[in-house]
């Protein structure tokens, strides 16, 4: 169903734009079938590495598919509107009416453009995000307390190993007291990735580095990689939690396994499983990839939940699609029966749809502060 869904767009603009054109059939011929297969480079991914999640070629390659793939999404959107418009000028003036070369070329030359741009954003070391999260009941030891939170960081081709030591140096600028990463490390197998990933052994925080799986870990040896997370020097919360202390307070980090995990064969997430053996009247953090469950972690007494997944739906109006697969939770901050839910941006993401507008990529720096 996915590769037919994206199939649509590349059909209206060879149908509805490119057949108009007083162009060579032959090119146009041609032109059409590049397109096609653009818009299933997914499935060729699929066919030539055994998983459309991490396409094996240089880094430009990745980048030029995802500009033309981008072009004939923003081109059919804005090929779909000239219709419709034209449709309704029909209706008024009774009569057909012929859309103008110049404002095809037009529309084409706008594609390109912003498609460029939805790439450069979506490939950048992201700014520095800075929010605070109040807590009813935080220690005064931990008002102020710095955390970075790093997510969907999706190391990849697209995010090679200069990339992450950009979001590493940030990250470690900031000096923050925590660093948490909240799912989605990787795409790639562990050999492919060695390389790429080495940088995060980098991170450094006087309370320590901790991740959680998201649901591509799974994808690519769920064991393999998070004996490596732990061989970097990051700690791995699999319905485990920890107890931070400062200046005699206390406070309960906490991480769930991912909403994809039974069906890899693996435990899935248990936030009374976390959770088991805290201290009580303590303030919890959780980290869950995926924001779908937050009222269950809401009713465990949770009170603030970090989590990614989303990438922030990536393209403005295309966020309302993804908050429905996601309980509608997408983007910044929300209530969930007294509890705080932060679902951030992303710091990467998947590279098979590496397009941002409107839905920037973060690094983000959670004060706590006293609710």
């Amino acid at each position: 169903m996915f590769h037919f869904v994206v199939a649509i767009p590349c059909l209206i603009v060879i149908l509805r734009y490119l057949a108009p054109l007083k162009w060579p059939l032959w090119f146009k011929f041609l032109l059409s079938i590049v397109l096609l297969l653009i818009a299933q480079h997914h499935l060729l991914t699929l066919l030539a590495f055994g998983s459309m999640f991490s396409p094996e070629v240089p880094r430009i390659i990745v980048l030029a598919v995802n500009w033309i793939f981008g072009t004939m999404l923003f081109l059919a959107v804005l090929q779909v509107a000239v219709d419709l418009i034209a449709l309704m000028v029909i209706a008024v003036k009774r009569r057909r009416i012929a859309i103008p070369p110049v404002l095809r070329y037009s529309m084409g030359a706008l594609a390109l453009g912003v498609a460029a741009f939805a790439v450069s954003q979506a490939a950048r070391v992201p700014a520095v995000k800075n929010v605070e999260a109040a807590i009813q009941g935080l220690p005064a030891a931990f008002d102020g307390y710095e955390i970075v939170q790093l997510t969907d960081l999706h190391i990849s081709r697209l995010f090679e190993a200069p990339w992450v030591e950009a979001v590493v140096s940030q990250t470690n600028a900031l000096a923050p007291d925590l660093i948490v990463i909240t799912g989605d490390l990787i795409d790639g197998d562990l050999d492919v990735r060695l390389a790429d990933v080495a940088p995060l052994q980098a991170l450094s925080a006087p309370d320590g580095v901790y991740t959680i799986p998201g649901n591509h870990e799974y994808y690519f040896g769920y064991p393999e990689w998070m004996e490596h997370y732990q061989a970097l020097g990051i700690e791995t919360l699999a319905n485990q939690h920890v107890v931070i202390e400062n200046d005699g307070a206390n406070i309960v980090l906490a991480g769930v396994t991912d909403f994809s995990a039974p069906r890899n064969a693996f435990p899935a997430p248990n936030v009374d499983e976390a959770l088991e053996g805290a201290p009580d009247n303590t303030s919890i953090i959780m980290l869950d990839h995926q924001p779908r469950d937050a009222a269950i972690a809401a009713s465990a007494g949770v009170d603030l939940q970090l989590s990614g997944h989303t990438h922030g739906g990536m393209i403005l109006g295309f966020e309302r699609l993804v908050a429905k697969a996601n309980n509608g939770f997408v983007s910044g901050f929300y209530d969930v029966q007294g509890m705080t839910l932060y679902v951030n941006n992303g710091t990467g993401l998947w590279p098979g749809f590496a397009l941002r507008l409107g839905k920037p990529s973060e690094l983000t720096r959670i004060t706590l502060r006293q609710g």
